[in-house]
């Protein structure tokens, strides 16, 4: 099994596309104002973004998007207007992660793990 798509809810579409296109994701399609879907620049996965009356309450959603080079990625988002709510930082499970919010509140973590993505030193064979 592999993952194939991410969807996200939102009150905005053409407003979230934009922040996502900032964020380096290729538009794909374009459905709007209902919906709209990426490409990821790395990878098969695809990402998008569906319109709802109303978002999830308590905690939500948290998406991944692993970068190489993300310290570099950070400050290139900072300069275009991203807010960050922390900056990259090493986590004790070996991942270096920098998490900010989209414009509905979704949780979004641009990290760098690695081999230890998969391959932790704990891992359980």
């Amino acid at each position: 099994m592999n993952l194939n798509q991410i969807t996200i809810p939102s009150l905005d579409v053409e407003k979230a596309a934009e922040f996502y296109k900032v964020l380096g994701l290729k538009l794909i399609v374009e459905a709007l104002p209902k919906y709209v879907r990426f490409e990821c620049p790395n990878g098969n996965a695809t990402f998008s973004i569906h319109k709802v009356n109303e978002l999830p309450k308590n905690n939500g959603i948290s998406i991944y998007f692993e970068n190489d080079n993300l310290d570099d990625l950070v400050s290139d988002l900072i300069q275009k207007g991203i807010v960050f709510n922390k900056l990259p930082e090493d986590k004790p499970w070996l991942w270096r992660e920098a998490h900010l919010e989209d414009l509905d509140g979704n949780h979004l973590i641009l990290y760098h793990a690695g081999e230890n993505r998969k391959n932790p030193p704990w891992r359980i064979d």
